[in-house]
């Protein structure tokens, strides 16, 4: 099992349109087996499925709604549950093929939400994935900026049991409610600029870490386009703060993503 999980990504994004292939190609050079595909609105959930048909055993779809919506270029809003209705009939007719329901969550930095009604509205549209998550058995893939405790308390009272935190930006006491819960955190290659995120590494047990790119974005570099090959950045970061080898990181790490993504094993072979 010698590879990565590149465990969030957004590999449908136009930034990767004029060179997917080659993406791909030197993402596995770096040691990429897998990448999951999360989505942010109903509009690229079949770009997604294309994407994880073209590339099977590597690309693993997930689809959802994001706590933020585009109304248009530049200008965004928090989600509200009639963002729902166009992507749940899409999630129902792909519901065999997800790995997860993903990218879900809370955003409550303050350019979209402007009271707490819609923070309400956010709390709504994630409780119905929730739900759809649980009746279909699939673990969340979840984003939670500026409202890690809120998230977390959410995630618990609906019975979430199977959660990926990804680039938690919360305290690490706040993360540690998530490890008690059981959840995952994927650390993004953002971590070797991001103090925030060293110290969530610090307190985190290896055994509730996973590896995500969030590619385009969250890269080493700011504003540089993030490719998945930069999955490797993340791992030789966390081998480093927990004074551990790169193949124990890569090891349990891959372990924990099959053990939150059970449908990868088709693509990770021991």
């Amino acid at each position: 099992m010698h590879g990565y999980v590149d465990c969030h990504c957004h590999i449908s994004a136009g930034d990767f349109d004029k060179d997917l292939e080659e993406v791909i190609e030197s993402s596995k050079n770096a040691g990429l087996l897998a990448l999951l595909a999360v989505a942010e609105h109903a509009g690229e959930f079949e770009k997604i499925i294309q994407l994880s048909q073209k590339f099977p055993d590597f690309i693993f779809p997930c689809l959802g709604v994001h706590p933020v919506q585009e109304v248009y270029p530049e200008q965004q809003r928090g989600a509200a549950v009639q963002d729902l209705d166009a992507a749940l009939p899409i999630i129902e007719k792909y519901k065999d093929h997800l790995v997860a329901i993903g990218e879900v969550g809370l955003d409550f930095t303050p350019r979209y939400v402007s009271n707490e009604a819609d923070k309400e509205n956010q709390r709504q549209v994630l409780i119905r994935q929730a739900e759809i998550a649980k009746r279909l058995d699939l673990p969340l893939n979840v984003h939670s900026r500026s409202a890690g405790r809120p998230t977390i308390h959410l995630l618990k009272e609906q019975g979430v049991e199977k959660a990926l935190l990804h680039a938690f930006d919360g305290k690490p006491s706040v993360a540690m409610e998530g490890v008690k819960a059981g959840f995952f955190f994927s650390i993004p290659p953002s971590i070797i600029r991001s103090e925030q995120k060293q110290k969530l590494v610090k307190q985190l047990p290896l055994e509730s870490i996973c590896l995500e790119t969030d590619s385009p974005a969250l890269g080493p570099e700011k504003q540089v386009r993030n490719e998945p090959k930069n999955i490797s950045v993340s791992a030789e970061y966390i081998s480093k703060i927990k004074g551990v080898s790169l193949e124990e990181v890569m090891e349990v790490t891959t372990q924990n993503a099959l053990r939150l993504f059970p449908k990868l094993k088709s693509a990770i072979r021991p």
